[in-house]
């Protein structure tokens, strides 16, 4: 029996009707996958199969999958006898909440999901598509990394797809969600991608794996603890969202779809809210505390703001002494990024600078307003931080920021002190509107420390120290940080009652819709590494 024969053996051929039949026949093979055993095994590990991931992911009756009969022609250690349908990916479209999404997505019991020639060939296929039609793109990832049997042949497809990662950034959205394993330089595609999710204990990247990790190192490690769904989004941050399973990780990505446009031509959608633009929120003057020094939640400030109270958080869980996230405001959705001072006191540091810097280039690609809300004491001081290079990693959120053309509105709450008040969307540096609330303190530094400089000489020559810093302290204060002396120089637009925020915010969003800016003209920037 020849290769040709395999699918058909046995089925009528000689008409239509019976092309017809035989045809679904193959068919039936194909979305059935290699045996009930491999199902069975996929669900016992807590995975779905990769046709169960697509059926949750796009519409009801949506999907159109593309070469569902391709089948490898690579010979050599085994590989001749065993040619599945689909070659271990399932490629296609369809469409979620009405606008089409393209996808592929990992088949675990084929190959266990590894990458092959004809494998990668779909995957370029489908991503090539994604890119001329201007349509999101999902890869549902549960693949063993390169087919070892195919050789180089596997590690070129890898290539291909960094290439087009590469070419669809800023064009169209792509997400990556992790949904078994992923080693090696199979890892890359999803960190050239602008969302990654993972599914906790089934779910993993790592570069190199533990076996090699102890080999060289001598640790010893599991696949979770080196490169697990917690691992990435708290530590690491490779990972934007965990989720404890399948049903509830894809219906996320559903969620964040809904948030962003098809391409970076078009707006994100705009659906009708039933919360009123208008709507006053008088907890908000309760909610701040007046003294700097006391910590508050940002997260419940956000809440008072957006429609319904609702929002995505991107990377929850690292950095969390900045906020990003997505919401909307009168229906219009926006990216908010947002000081925290319930951690480290919401102070910029590596992390936070990298996690903002690149959530504002997200925004600006993808044409979605910007909402920036300071509390900001200043870059956090320490060796560590400047051996690391905070200089370099804060100049990415400036960067990312004096960069961006989208709308941009800043909100100062509290303190803006220093070059953090500089680097987060100060009027300065290009933000179209700037809002204070009458409890901000602009200045190069607190009253305190600005005191002990200016008057270092006065305090240390007083027959009473105490009492002078306390007179300078308050002498600088009423003098350079009254909460309308940035209002008075042009370097606030204005400043409001925080109840009204959310109707000054939206009112101004509205009249920054048409905005339109253009960069000088260039290849590209050299961005700050």
């Amino acid at each position: 029996m020849t290769l040709l024969q395999e699918p058909t053996d046995g089925l009528p051929s000689s008409d239509a009707r019976g092309r017809a039949a035989e045809l679904q026949v193959m068919r039936a093979r194909a979305v059935a996958g290699p045996s009930d055993r491999a199902t069975e095994a996929q669900h016992a590990k807590g995975k779905l199969t990769a046709r169960e991931r697509i059926a949750l992911l796009v519409d009801e009756g949506s999907f159109r999958e593309v070469e569902q009969l391709r089948r490898h022609r690579a010979v050599g250690f085994g590989l001749e006898a065993k040619r599945p349908f689909t070659d271990g990916v399932v490629t296609g479209w369809g469409t979620v909440e009405g606008r089409t999404v393209f996808v592929y997505a990992h088949d675990f019991r084929i190959f266990g999901g590894a990458l092959g020639e004809a494998h990668a060939a779909k995957i370029h296929k489908i991503m090539d598509m994604a890119i001329s039609a201007g349509a999101p793109l999902v890869s549902l990832n549960d693949g063993a990394g390169a087919r070892i049997q195919e050789g180089v042949s596997a590690l070129a497809g890898y290539g291909g797809i960094f290439q087009r990662n590469t070419r669809a950034s800023g064009v169209i959205p792509q997400i990556s969600v992790m949904l078994g394993p992923c080693a090696g330089g199979a890892a890359y595609s999803p960190a050239l991608t602008d969302f990654v999710f993972m599914v906790r204990e089934t779910s993993q990247m790592f570069i190199t794996g533990p076996d090699v990790v102890k080999a060289v190192t001598g640790e010893e490690m599991t696949q979770n603890g080196l490169g697990g769904a917690d691992v990435h989004a708290e530590t690491s941050g490779v990972a934007h969202f965990a989720y404890d399973d399948e049903e509830t990780c894809i219906a996320e990505v559903r969620y964040l779809l809904s948030m962003l446009p098809s391409n970076n031509r078009e707006n994100p959608p705009l659906v009708v809210s039933d919360d009123p633009a208008d709507r006053r929120s008088d907890v908000l003057l309760d909610l701040v505390p007046a003294d700097g020094n006391r910590p508050y939640d940002m997260h419940r400030v956000i809440e008072e703001l957006v429609d319904e109270g609702d929002f995505l958080e991107v990377h929850e869980r690292w950095a969390r002494n900045i906020i990003c996230a997505l919401a909307r405001l009168d229906g219009q959705v926006v990216g908010i990024v947002a000081n925290q001072p319930q951690s480290l006191a919401g102070v910029l540091d590596i992390e936070a600078s990298e996690k903002a810097a690149r959530f504002v280039q997200m925004c600006d690609a993808f044409n979605i307003p910007i909402v920036t809300l300071l509390d900001v004491p200043g870059f956090l001081p320490g060796v560590d931080q400047e051996h690391g290079g905070i200089i370099r990693h804060g100049a990415k959120l400036l960067y990312a920021y004096c960069n961006a053309t989208v709308p941009r509105i800043s909100l100062i709450l509290r303190k803006a002190y220093g070059g953090a008040y500089i680097v987060m969307d100060s009027q300065s540096i290009g933000a179209d509107l700037t809002f204070a609330w009458p409890t901000n303190e602009i200045a190069v530094m607190g009253a305190e420390g600005a005191a002990n400089v200016i008057f270092r000489r006065q305090i240390a020559d007083a027959e009473d120290p105490e009492a002078v810093r306390t007179r300078m302290v308050k002498e600088y204060k009423s003098e350079l940080m009254h909460p309308y002396y940035a209002a008075e120089r042009g370097l606030v637009d204005d400043v409001i009652d925080p109840a009204e925020t959310r109707q000054v915010l939206i009112s101004s969003l509205t009249m920054l819709r048409t905005k339109h800016a253009d960069l000088p003209s260039r290849k590209h920037g050299n961005p700050p590494q």
